[in-house]
């Protein structure tokens, strides 16, 4: 599991695809979160505005796990 810092009290979830280069525009990250392929603390999220905040752990298409401090 990748540990990714934030200096802000949350990044929303679409931002967050593309700030661990997951997705390269708004567009990829609205795909990928339509697609049902993000879960953030094992839930499935289907908002791009979700808001991720410091403890959360973010999974992608069940590969890749980030945890956010």
């Amino acid at each position: 599991m990748k540990e990714i810092s934030i200096s802000t009290e949350f990044i929303k979830l679409d931002q967050f695809l593309k700030y661990v280069g997951i997705a390269e525009t708004g567009g990829h990250s609205k795909e990928i979160i339509k697609n049902g392929e993000v879960k953030v603390n094992g839930e499935v999220a289907l908002e791009r505005g979700k808001k991720i905040r410091v403890g959360d752990i973010v999974e992608v298409s069940g590969e890749e796990a980030y945890t956010v401090k």
